[in-house]
């Protein structure tokens, strides 16, 4: 288990387990309670968007950074797909993390609004690749907003009828 200054600051978030087969979920578990420093107890389901795996939503609390590790304990597992979501505090920006197995991890710094803030060497580097003709202005920026990932994540992310509704939080 992590050991944490007691002054670190604190946050909120939300790990979205979008398809894991059955017998990776366990360590899912295992890993999460590794980087949250207390037993977690997911409610798997199944997956309507791929036949044969779960999916699962975890709300954390803890130390501002939690959000990476989370994300860096599981994208090792090529059969998963997640999102982890980290929320912006007086001291930090938020984080969302997205992973696939085709396009391996996604990283956007967010604001308290939820939107996408992107850093400046970002926006540089991918004007330079499309200066250079590597990319068109349409690509950079869908590089920069994470499109791809949006775009093969978001059949997972519908739950289907019953889906748990997610509320949002203010950290002060």
């Amino acid at each position: 288990m992590n050991t944490v200054p007691a002054n670190a600051p604190q946050t909120r978030g939300v790990l979205f387990v979008h398809s894991a087969p059955s017998a990776v979920c366990a360590h899912i578990e295992w890993a999460a309670a590794n980087v949250l420093g207390s037993k977690v107890d997911m409610a798997w389901t199944p997956q309507p968007a791929e036949p044969g795996m779960y999916r699962a939503e975890l709300s954390w609390q803890g130390t501002v950074g939690n959000a990476a590790a989370l994300a860096s304990s599981l994208r090792g597992w090529g059969l998963v797909r997640f999102e982890v979501t980290e929320e912006p505090t007086a001291s930090s920006e938020g984080s969302r993390y997205s992973f696939t197995p085709k396009l391996g991890i996604f990283h956007a710094v967010t604001g308290v609004h939820g939107d996408l803030l992107i850093p400046e060497d970002r926006i540089k580097a991918f004007h330079v690749k499309a200066s250079l003709g590597e990319i068109t202005m349409e690509q950079a920026l869908d590089g920069l907003l994470g499109v791809r990932w949006d775009e093969e994540l978001e059949p997972f992310r519908h739950a289907g009828e019953g889906a748990p509704v997610r509320w949002l939080h203010q950290v002060i």
